[in-house]
């Protein structure tokens, strides 16, 4: 008998994956079907880039551009 759904727990907010160019990255997803939940860009308060997307399970997923 298989799972068919999971609910996400609460042990963690997300998690961020370092990547070479965030705005490829989201595209990427974005072509393969994936949820882009806030688009590339600098954050806040700096000049990093970042982005979130969402995993299948609803799991958010920081994607962090590498520092040059």
């Amino acid at each position: 008998m298989g799972v068919d759904r999971y609910e996400p727990g609460t042990g963690y907010g997300h998690l961020a994956i370092e990547v070479d160019d965030v705005y490829a990255a989201c595209a990427e997803i974005k072509r393969r079907g994936g949820a882009v939940v806030r688009e590339a860009g600098p954050m806040n308060a700096g000049t990093t880039i970042i982005a979130f997307v969402a995993d299948p399970d609803g799991y958010y997923i920081e994607l962090i551009g590498k520092r040059g």
